[in-house]
């Protein structure tokens, strides 16, 4: 019996499972300005929107991994709240708040309300104002404080004992949504959101409890946004956001360990620009990455390490440059190198 040959470099053949993911409703642009809370990844994100020079702020209060976490801080700022001595404890040295990541943290007092105080500030501004929120979920599992009775964001290496491991069910994950979304869009009801949730996977919890945490943000969310928003103060009937699945690009069209870091937990750089990539085509325009392009080549300009800084082709090439940077940004005034 005769077998044809099987081909491996036919045109047409895929190697991976490509998910299809629809074209956003609330495409981002130059003019857009973009609010982000979320886990790690958020910051992976953030750093890509850095680069290309849009308007975006992310995780004020540093990073944040569980949503009753970013529902208090939102509500805190819109709520026109402020951090006092009874919000912030003393730990190895520093001062340090259970609501916020440990970058705020500091060995001054003042200096921690401060930097708490003024990270308020940002969402109680700039959320107003936004046109895209994205939010980015990375865990289910969240501490409770025994003294205090509350559920904080961040440990800071306070022995385990005080706290009480607990994973939400996906009730409270969804309440929390929607505590979220109504109180921002009752500030600002034009702002689109995109929720996520995050490739990175929390091994430390355990492998089978990593799989329950992310399986009960994705009932939650899916649960939430079939939703629709009914406060009268909001928009009622209005649909309640994208979702983008930056977990299953992770688990299935990278479906490989050379897409993760030495860690073997986080995505690595490869897949954190797939997933990047997969994103731009989902919300950005083509004038958006036209931008997008002049701002790569003046970036890897700037990053151009001479030979001879003195010679005159340099010297053009920096001419060159400046004005491809100041015609950019008379375009778009945001925009600085």
């Amino acid at each position: 019996m005769n077998f044809a040959p099987l081909r491996l470099c036919e045109k047409n053949m895929k190697l991976t499972t490509e998910i299809n993911i629809p074209k956003s409703k609330h495409p981002i642009d130059y003019h857009s300005k973009i609010m982000a809370f979320g886990s790690c990844f958020a910051e992976h994100m953030g750093a890509k929107f850095q680069y290309y020079k849009f308007q975006n702020t992310i995780n004020p209060f540093g990073i944040l991994f569980h949503p009753l976490a970013i529902e208090k801080v939102i509500h805190f700022a819109l709520s026109e709240n402020a951090f006092t001595e009874n919000d912030i404890f003393f730990l190895n040295e520093r001062w340090h708040c259970f609501d916020a990541h440990s970058q705020l943290s500091h060995p001054d007092k003042e200096v921690l309300l401060q930097n708490l105080n003024g990270a308020l500030k940002i969402p109680r501004e700039q959320l107003k104002e936004s046109t895209h929120f994205i939010l980015t979920l990375g865990t289910a599992w969240v501490y409770k404080h025994k003294k205090s009775g509350d559920i904080v964001a961040n440990c800071h290496k306070v022995p385990q004992n005080e706290f009480e491991k607990q994973l939400l069910s996906i009730t409270e994950i969804e309440e929390s949504l929607h505590k979220i979304v109504e109180i921002v869009k009752e500030n600002n009801p034009n702002i689109s959101f995109t929720f996520t949730i995050s490739p990175v996977r929390h091994l430390k919890d355990g492998f089978a409890e990593n799989q329950r945490s992310k399986a009960h943000l994705i009932a939650a969310l899916q649960s939430f946004l079939n939703r629709k928003i009914t406060n009268p103060r909001v928009l009622s009937g209005a649909e309640v956001g994208d979702y983008f699945p930056s977990y299953e690009i992770q688990m299935d069209e990278l479906r490989d360990y050379r897409f993760y870091a030495e860690d073997m937990v986080h995505p690595n750089q490869l897949a954190v620009d797939f997933i990047w990539e997969r994103f731009s085509e989902t919300y950005f325009t083509k004038e958006t990455f036209a931008t997008m392009k002049e701002v790569d080549t003046i970036q890897k300009g700037l990053a151009h390490k001479p030979f001879n800084p003195s010679s005159e082709s340099h010297i053009k090439f920096i001419q060159k440059l400046e004005n491809q940077m100041e015609q950019l940004q008379k375009k778009f005034g945001h925009i600085q190198f």
